[in-house]
């Protein structure tokens, strides 16, 4: 069948003997033997994620964020051979910029709802109208309700070409750009394979691990320095999720689309890694958010196919910190020492324009810290409203335009 640039409406719609399913499986967990006083540090306790499945078999309301999700536009395009899922929500100022807000992983577009409002009509929310935003968020090929993925080969910089094609089928010429985790990595790539429609880039986390030798080591600040100890830490104690979903994610599929616990304990573990490391990971992000996020993919059926992403990056060469230069202005905002970037390294391949670090939040910052997030985001893009280089002509050279009700 060929492919269609049609641009359909999309309601989130998940089946009642799919949550009974859900509930049913959770009454009947397994949970393993665990040796009395280990803490987190061999991953999940069990007496934590215990109650926390009890509370999404018995408490969890996932009507009520279906209902919260579905509150926003939504639609379904085909791009590339795969189902392309996305929110699009107009702002109220004929002005406003066109920005793609891309998630990572264990995330998806739930993470993105209490920057929305803000973004797409200032004014409502005590803001200016000059920093409107029109707001694209897509699901990844591959995640949640664009997955899973029908075909291999979904890197970073194939999901970028599909994002671009996207913004010319919604018919925006002009547009930034903003991610966390590898939805910056994305975003690093939608920079250079469309940077004549990019205005700017904004990414939480920084763009890339830093390799450094022991002198340029002995060159960073103490704030600096504490990041590389931390991530140094992180990938001796927890980094195994990277081994796995980079060289056997469908291994791991079967365990994770089977289990609602096993998807549970997987997406938790991760969550307490990148989280402020002050709470815990329902304290961090709230216990219902945690839980849709954890919902989405287990309703989706995307263990496997997100968790490829790794795997595609790994082995196509696609990804964070590419050795091609980027030319888009680019603004790094780090949250905590759980951000570990260096400004002087990324800047090595980056038009870096703006690093701002913040003593509150973490790495899932849209989350934990949208109030901060919001704010650099709007500082990032008050001076570059403007059409991006190129846009111009851009109307006749992107073919295939089309319009849609959203």
């Amino acid at each position: 069948m060929s492919e269609t640039t049609q641009i359909l409406p999309f309601q989130i719609d998940i089946s009642q003997p799919a949550l009974d399913d859900l509930i049913d499986r959770l009454a009947r967990t397994r949970l393993p033997a665990e040796i009395p006083g280990v803490g987190w540090s061999r991953g999940v306790p069990a007496d934590y994620l215990r109650e926390l499945a009890d509370y999404w078999r018995d408490e969890f309301d996932w009507r009520a964020q279906e209902a919260r999700l579905n509150a926003f536009p939504q639609y379904i395009t085909e791009i590339d051979g795969q189902k392309l899922h996305f929110l699009h929500v107009r702002s109220p100022e004929p002005d406003a910029l066109p920005l793609l807000l891309v998630h990572g992983w264990p995330g998806s577009i739930a993470e993105f709802t209490e920057l929305i409002g803000p973004l797409t009509d200032p004014v409502r929310h005590g803001g200016d109208a000059a920093d409107a935003f029109h707001v694209i968020v897509p699901s990844i090929p591959g995640f949640g309700f664009s997955g899973p993925a029908t075909d291999p080969g979904w890197s970073s910089r194939r999901i970028a070409a599909a994002f671009a094609e996207l913004m010319n089928r919604l018919d925006y010429d002009s547009y930034g750009a903003q991610g966390g985790d590898i939805g910056a990595g994305i975003c690093r790539e939608l920079g250079l394979i469309d940077a004549e429609h990019v205005v700017a880039l904004h990414v939480n986390g920084g763009l890339s691990y830093p390799q450094l030798t022991d002198e340029e080591v002995s060159r960073l600040s103490d704030a600096e320095r504490a990041r590389i100890d931390r991530m140094n830490e992180f990938m001796q104690e927890a980094s195994g999720y990277l081994a796995i979903q980079s060289t056997r994610p469908q291994t791991l599929a079967y365990a994770l689309t089977d289990s609602p616990i096993g998807q549970l304990a997987w997406i938790v573990d991760k969550y307490n890694d990148f989280t402020n490391l002050d709470k815990l990971p329902h304290d961090a992000v709230g216990r219902d958010v945690l839980l849709t996020q954890v919902s989405i993919y287990w309703f989706t059926g995307t263990a496997g196919s997100s968790a490829a992403a790794y795997y595609e990056d790994a082995h196509s060469g696609a990804g964070w910190g590419l050795p091609e230069p980027s030319t888009v202005p680019t603004a790094v905002a780090q949250f905590t020492i759980q951000d570990v970037a260096i400004r002087d390294y990324d800047e090595r391949a980056n038009n870096i324009v703006a690093w701002t670090e913040y003593d509150r939040g973490g790495h899932f910052a849209a989350m934990e810290a949208p109030d901060l997030l919001l704010a650099d985001i709007r500082d990032c893009y008050r001076t570059r409203r403007q059409p991006a280089v190129g846009s111009a002509t851009a109307q006749s050279s992107r073919p295939g335009r089309r319009e849609h009700d959203g």
